[in-house]
């Protein structure tokens, strides 16, 4: 019979140097009992565990304090069914500060850093350039400084900030016959980062061919201009999210600054427990997700039992609450890595969700998009989008800067919060989200969380990321989400019998089906 153990290891309390750290090893003997629970739930828990500072090995009868649990997967299960899926295993540690640092640094080199780079990312909205030879726009993502220009030809381009010169940022450029020219001595650079023109030199010199500027493709598509920051050679097809491959008339897009890593930002992205709390008095008041059935399910179970699966690019995130005649309501979020996600909609509302791009280490963009598979977005619908309803925000004039922001705490209203009009006193889903989020300070320490059975997601995704981003790092492994395929997905929010495992049952609704509404309640 195949066993498990999973080895914890005890330190001595106190730093007493006398007492001998100690293993106990706890052993799985019983068989997988598939009507209630699959074993890809066991190892997925066990890899969680062992993510988390436990090491995962098979049983050693000559490890000291051995103890056989015959009956410890029924303890799991019963931990499953009762959405408590750690059980006895309560104290796992969280992540060591290494790994933390591992998993949010994303500069040039760094292990996270390339695995970000090997993806088509959204760098501007196509409003920031909108006309042949208009300003140039600072653009800064994974700690590289850069600046886009359209050229006279309508040519997007995407190059290092600084001159080749004497490192004057090219903002400043002139943006004129093809080509970005330095105010300060006249050198110009085309799309490609090739130098044109140095002024001073003589043609015949070939001096300006040996000048180029680190540059990277920008591709409009879907309203965004999306860049790859990779090797040329390693450059997939461009994306193909369902939102990006509608018409103008079924989508809207935006975008924010927030002050936080990208992790602690996504992260609160695949936590669908918090909507019963922080945004309860969002979803039947919000124009965009009033009216829903499924909205009473979010408020009617606060206890939701969450079941996290891997996907071929990334994770479903079930969350399940009751429902009526011993019915569960599913809510479906989708993660690809390494930063997309969709959320379950509600009702005949449109489909949203986010990525979370990092600037840098401290910094990140939230992108924001909603559509429709199946018909234009509403007047009504677009309207309240611009003004900050749904996930999206209201932004200083001018800016992707939020009215709404640190500098003026967030505008929190004390008084609404007492009333009950906004759970936090913070008005706005988004904002609500990003308050909390960034009140973690600019990247949060890890080591010191303590982890519950709704976290299960983020545990789970922090493999991912962790596992993928050494697997390219050590092998050259294409990370999921890159292929186009991986793409190509829904969320979806159901209502299935409790025999029935939401990742077969809604197989169809969590994948694109040209001219079908998404599955919804």
């Amino acid at each position: 019979m195949p066993k498990l153990a999973l080895i914890r290891t005890i330190k001595p309390k106190n730093n007493d140097a006398r007492r001998e750290h100690r293993n106990v090893v706890l052993t799985v003997c019983s068989p997988l009992p598939s009507t209630s629970i699959r074993a890809k739930q066991v190892q997925n828990l066990f890899l969680s565990l062992a993510l988390h500072e436990d090491t995962l090995m098979p049983p050693q009868p000559s490890q000291p304090e051995l103890i056989h649990i015959n009956d410890l997967l029924t303890v799991l299960v019963r931990s499953f069914l009762q959405s408590a899926p750690f059980g006895i295993l309560r104290r796992t540690r969280m992540l060591k500060a290494q790994h933390n640092e591992f998993i949010t640094h994303t500069g040039p080199g760094t292990p996270m850093g390339e695995l970000f780079r090997r993806y088509w990312m959204p760098a501007l909205l196509t409003e920031e350039l909108p006309s042949n030879d208009c300003p140039p726009v600072r653009v800064k993502l994974l700690s590289e400084r850069l600046v886009a220009f359209r050229d006279s030809k309508g040519r997007y381009g995407l190059i290092d900030e600084f001159c080749a010169h004497r490192g004057v940022s090219l903002w400043f450029g002139r943006n004129e016959e093809c080509g970005l020219r330095c105010p300060y001595h006249g050198w110009k650079f085309d799309v490609t980062g090739q130098c044109l023109e140095v002024p001073s030199e003589p043609v015949e010199s070939g001096f300006v061919r040996k000048i180029k500027l680190k540059s990277y493709p920008l591709v409009e598509r879907g309203g965004i201009l999306w860049t790859y920051m990779g090797p040329p050679e390693r450059r997939p097809p461009l994306p193909e999210w369902e939102f990006a491959m509608v018409s103008d008339e079924q989508r809207f897009v935006s975008k924010r600054f927030q002050q936080c890593n990208w992790l602690q930002a996504m992260e609160g992205g695949i936590d669908s427990s918090h909507v019963s709390w922080l945004h309860r008095d969002n979803i039947n008041k919000d124009p965009l997700f009033k009216g829903a059935k499924g909205n009473r399910y979010n408020m009617g179970d606060m206890m939701p039992a969450f079941e996290v699966v891997e996907s071929a690019g990334g994770l479903y995130i079930g969350a399940r609450r009751n429902a009526e005649e011993g019915r569960y309501y599913w809510r479906i979020t989708q993660w690809v890595m390494p930063s997309f996600t969709m959320i379950p909609p509600r009702g005949g509302h449109t489909v949203h969700g986010h990525f979370w791009i990092p600037i840098d280490d401290e910094n990140c963009w939230a992108w924001s998009y909603d559509f429709h598979p199946i018909r234009r977005i509403t007047d009504a619908e677009r309207e309240a989008m611009k003004l900050g309803k749904g996930i999206h925000v209201l932004n200083r004039p001018g800016t992707y800067f939020p009215v709404a922001n640190k500098d003026n705490d967030y505008l929190i209203n004390r008084e609404a919060q007492r009333r009950g009009d906004t759970y936090s006193g913070v008005e706005g889903i988004a904002m609500q989200d990003a308050s909390l989020q960034e009140s973690m300070g600019p990247v949060v320490d890890r080591s010191q969380e303590n982890l519950v059975s709704c976290d299960n997601g983020i545990i789970m995704a922090r493999h991912r990321l962790i596992r993928a981003a050494k697997e390219l790092a050590d092998r050259g492994v294409t990370p999921p989400g890159v292929d186009v395929a991986h793409q190509r997905v829904r969320s979806a929010s159901v209502i299935l019998p409790p025999e029935q495992a939401f990742k077969d049952a809604a197989r169809e609704a969590l994948t694109v089906r040209a001219g079908v509404a998404p599955a919804s309640v």
